[in-house]
């Protein structure tokens, strides 16, 4: 295959300079168009403003190459697009007057349990965790919009199920769920005992937002007869 087939658009784009520009444009558009957003920037909201026949994801990866030696950073959330301050110097921004709050352990332990285990119901923490969870716990982690309602198991009682949202993944820094750290990773960090069970594992999520087979989708009935907190809009209006 030659440069040409392989690169098309690197030769239109010397030959005709107004493919150029409109390149650059497009580029700019969408730099203007995360710059802008508080929250990450879906790739089919980018796409309906930006030129037609525009390839955005390809156009987003230049653009996070772009910004790759900066002090700011273009990231990439399932297939969201946000600005964060590059890694090396969050050592650099002052926290002090930021209202950070802190997640108990039993919340902690419970986050854990929905991010490697979802689709996963309140029973299925508990049975996990060994002690009972409660509503409180579950809701902090729900106000905090790191945890959603997925759905509802069809099984006896209708149990709901848990799982993460792209605000988690945008907070601890992950592209997809299979960015979560695995067990050889967990005990790098010194977050697992070196005196584990031999069986014992890390599950991996498949990381698809997609209902299982035995999950029914969460209605505005079921949101009003259990009393539970409305799901988050995480894409921008």
């Amino acid at each position: 295959m030659t440069p040409q087939e392989e690169y098309p658009e690197l030769f239109t784009a010397a030959e005709d300079p107004t493919a150029a520009i409109r390149h650059r444009e497009a580029l700019r558009i969408a730099e203007a168009l995360v710059f802008a957003s508080s929250e990450p920037v879906s790739e089919a909201f980018l796409a309906e403003r930006l030129p037609k026949e525009t390839d955005v994801a390809a156009l987003m990866l230049e653009l996070q190459q772009d910004y790759a030696p900066r002090g700011v950073n273009l990231v990439r959330v399932e297939n969201h697009w946000a600005f964060r301050t590059a890694a090396d110097l969050s050592f650099a921004i002052r926290k002090d007057d930021t209202d950070v709050k802190k997640l108990s352990r039993a919340a902690l332990e419970v986050l854990a349990i929905i991010a490697y285990h979802q689709p996963v119901t309140r029973a299925e923490i508990e049975d996990i965790r060994g002690v009972q969870t409660s509503k409180g716990t579950i809701d902090v982690l729900l106000e905090a919009g790191w945890v959603r309602f997925r759905g509802r198991r069809r099984t006896p009682g209708r149990p709901v199920t848990f799982g993460t949202t792209r605000d988690f993944l945008d907070h601890f820094g992950l592209e997809e769920l299979r960015d979560l750290p695995g067990l050889e990773e967990l005990k790098g960090a010194g977050l697992l005992s070196g005196r584990i069970p031999p069986n014992f594992h890390v599950p991996m999520p498949t990381g698809s937002d997609d209902l299982t087979e035995d999950e029914d989708p969460i209605t505005a009935l079921d949101i009003e007869e259990l009393g539970l907190l409305a799901p988050r809009d995480d894409d921008p209006a």
